[in-house]
């Protein structure tokens, strides 16, 4: 559940974001500076919701205090009406995740506050520990390029800091910085792809935020979020009137971005009709609003992203190819999480550290043999399903350390090697024991994960299978070999099933 405190004087808020929301967020209401400060201090909200509206008290004096709270660590979400885009995207360049219309559509805000929390779950962590390197860095920044060492390699660990503090220092990730320093200051469209869970759009805010453009707004949408009949509208804006339904003329997300960074997350749910829209805009560096032929230029850079093979959806006819080669010019691949396991102990211990604070109970850290289970997990998910065991798993931990018996037990099973892939080693007792091992995980995951029948299928009683399975948590464990007893134990729980 996602803690939201909401900066405002509109007591009625409170209910209607929370009816709206859902059980999947938690909202609590500050209308005073003291109280929302005593809220971050304590660190009792995930995602800040600041209110700009005029009705309520001074707008003065309450910009002052959200300039103060965009530029914390907790991530902030603005929202306004369009009279207010100017003072909302002010907030924005300090800081603040992104911006959203009042009244917000619910999705749209469901989407940018979930974002915003998963961003700062990508940091490495508090940011006192990085304000030394950042000062050596904000020079660097300010031209939008990492500087050589004297060697002419670039300095990974000043990239590392300015690529919004991405964890890793493996060869891919130095790989990803790398790339982003050279893209940073060119208008060149730039595609990330890359399975779900990888931090794509952390790739984007890096480019953004490394280059020249970092003081300008970054606006992120989801393609795939918007529906399809309000697509156009969204990205292009609309005048009074354009279609049924509009009360006013509102500013579309290319407007907003100005000067800065539009990221398109999801580029490949576009349907054909807006792709033919889209090319054309890239082509002519223009748009216009619907129900308007006043022509608006283009002045933002724009950062596309997927996790579909849009090559392949070009060859299937789905993607249009003149599209595919115009948002294609530099293309970042977010490496999956199994391509890079040796950043997985401080993404791992930075989760411990977070989760641990957040729910007030103190871990000392994740044990050899549970780090290690970790690194050889093949992670589909990536860090998005790695940041969730270890929140579980300092839910279920009766110790202060993470232990194995603490790790999710699919994640457990799928660690005994298949049976195909088996290489003997050691004495024979300790190849037949290791061998019994990988027979019964093997048995398990074909009957998707049914013991019952995968003792069946191998003729052993299912409490016996249920000692394979712990056995292989216990590598030093004396050899286990199956009584007499729990064989025919065995024939008699199956013989008549």
């Amino acid at each position: 559940m996602l803690r939201i405190g909401v900066f405002s004087e509109d007591y009625k808020l409170q209910p209607l974001l929370s009816s709206a929301l859902g059980k999947e967020f938690q909202v609590i209401l500050e209308s005073q500076e003291d109280g929302i400060s005593n809220m971050l201090a304590a660190e009792r909200c995930d995602v800040v919701v600041l209110d700009l509206d005029s009705n309520y008290g001074s707008l003065e004096k309450r910009m002052e205090c959200c300039r103060r709270i965009a530029m914390h660590p907790v991530p902030s979400v603005v929202m306004a009406d369009d009279s207010l885009r100017p003072a909302a995207i002010e907030l924005v360049q300090l800081g603040a995740h992104g911006y959203c219309r009042k009244p917000p559509s619910v999705r749209e805000l469901k989407a940018m506050l979930s974002r915003a929390h998963e961003n700062a779950a990508f940091t490495r962590g508090p940011k006192a520990e990085l304000q030394p390197v950042e000062a050596a860095v904000q020079s660097d920044r300010m031209i939008g390029q990492a500087q050589p060492m004297s060697n002419g390699e670039v300095n990974i660990a000043k990239l590392a800091i300015q690529c919004d503090r991405m964890i890793g220092h493996s060869q891919p990730m130095q790989q990803v910085y790398d790339l982003v320093n050279r893209v940073a200051n060119l208008n060149a469209s730039v595609l990330v792809t890359g399975e779900s869970g990888t931090g794509k759009e952390l790739i984007a805010r890096a480019i953004h935020n490394t280059g020249a453009r970092f003081r300008r707004p970054f606006i992120a949408v989801s393609c795939g979020a918007i529906p399809e009949t309000l697509i156009e509208a969204e990205l292009f804006g609309h005048e009074k009137g354009a279609f049924t339904g509009t009360v006013g003329a509102r500013e579309g997300y290319m407007e907003q971005a100005s000067d800065g960074t539009l990221f398109l997350d999801e580029i490949g749910e576009l349907s054909m009709s807006t792709q033919v829209k889209l090319l054309r805009v890239l082509q002519q560096r223009e748009f216009s609003r619907l129900g308007s032929s006043r022509l608006i230029p283009l002045r933002a850079r724009l950062v596309f992203a997927t996790h579909r093979d849009l090559g392949e959806m070009v060859a299937q006819g789905k993607f249009r190819q003149d599209l595919y080669y115009r948002i294609n010019v530099m293309r970042i691949d977010a490496p999956a999480l199994q391509e890079h396991p040796e950043d997985i102990p401080s993404i791992a211990t930075h989760f411990l550290r977070r989760y641990s604070q957040e729910y007030d109970k103190p871990m000392d850290q994740i044990e050899p043999a549970a780090m290690s289970l970790l690194q050889r997990y093949s992670w589909p998910g990536n860090v998005r399903e790695l940041e969730n065991v270890i929140q579980q798993a300092i839910i279920l931990s009766r110790t202060q350390n993470i232990r194995v018996e603490d790790l999710p037990q699919n994640l457990r099973e799928e660690d005994v090697i298949n049976i195909n892939d088996y290489h003997p080693d050691g004495s024979f007792e300790r190849q037949l024991r290791d061998y019994k091992i990988r027979l019964a995980a093997t048995a398990v995951r074909e009957h998707n994960g049914n013991k019952t029948m995968a003792a069946r299928s191998l003729s052993i009683s299912r409490a016996y299978l249920h000692r394979l399975i712990r056995l292989a948590d216990q590598p030093e464990q004396d050899i286990l070999i199956e009584p007499n007893e729990l064989v025919e134990t065995s024939q008699r729980e199956f013989g008549t099933a």
